[in-house]
């Protein structure tokens, strides 16, 4: 079982709201490098920021693409993912298009994912499931899109749609994937016990907004 402190360096510090303000972000930014947090998350606009804040630092720019919602065209996706890497991300975590999932449309739900995997040249790149809407089987066909289309992680939720990570959808998410990809968990983490179950149960990184409470919790 994984002990309390070596939750630090499995989080990455997150925040996603819209109206986040610069001076939030050198916050966030100034807590990861104390914490020794994994990664900071923002959105894309924040991304030379942070660079810029971090440069130096262990702790890795991440950005989210297609975020919230997943439905923006395929193109713009790319463009979004190489312009943040261009800037300075290192990890990228881009939302699937869940209307061409449901619709049964695999094949361009798997190009949509490898199109940002190679417009971002080399990040890391999560695909965000938004487990909230999909069946334990769904769950798992979209993992495997993700494997194909060359992602390096599957990740459970934004944290924007009705529901968050479940312990459920993580430990299919990891018997999914096994050891092939990795499995970040996001989306209404709020405390220790909620973090730590979410390891348990299989994930490799956590995404929080709360990580500096999490870890005051251990």
């Amino acid at each position: 079982m994984i002990k309390p402190e070596q939750l630090a360096p499995m989080i990455d510090h997150t925040l996603l709201r819209p109206d986040a303000r610069p001076e939030e972000i050198e916050r966030l930014c100034h807590e990861a490098r104390e914490n020794g947090f994994a990664a900071v998350c923002v959105n894309s606009c924040y991304v030379p920021l942070v660079s810029r804040l971090l440069k130096g630092s262990p702790v890795k720019v991440c950005t989210v693409v297609g975020f919230p919602l997943g439905a923006a065209s395929t193109e713009s996706k790319a463009f979004e993912a190489e312009w943040a890497v261009g800037q300075g991300a290192q990890e990228v975590d881009m939302v699937m298009n869940m209307g061409w999932f449901k619709a049964g449309e695999m094949e361009r739900v798997q190009e949509d994912m490898a199109a940002v995997v190679k417009a971002s040249t080399g990040a890391v790149v999560k695909v965000i499931l938004e487990t909230c809407l999909l069946t334990g089987e769904e769950i798992r066909r979209a993992c495997a899109l993700a494997e194909r289309a060359g992602a390096r992680f599957v990740k459970t939720s934004t944290g924007f749609s009705s529901g968050g990570a479940t312990v459920e959808a993580v430990k299919i998410m990891k018997e999914s994937v096994g050891q092939r990809l990795m499995v970040k968990a996001s989306g209404g983490i709020r405390d220790l016990a909620s973090a730590l179950a979410m390891v348990e149960a299989g994930a490799d990184r956590i995404g929080t907004s709360s990580g500096v409470k999490i870890l005051r919790g251990a």
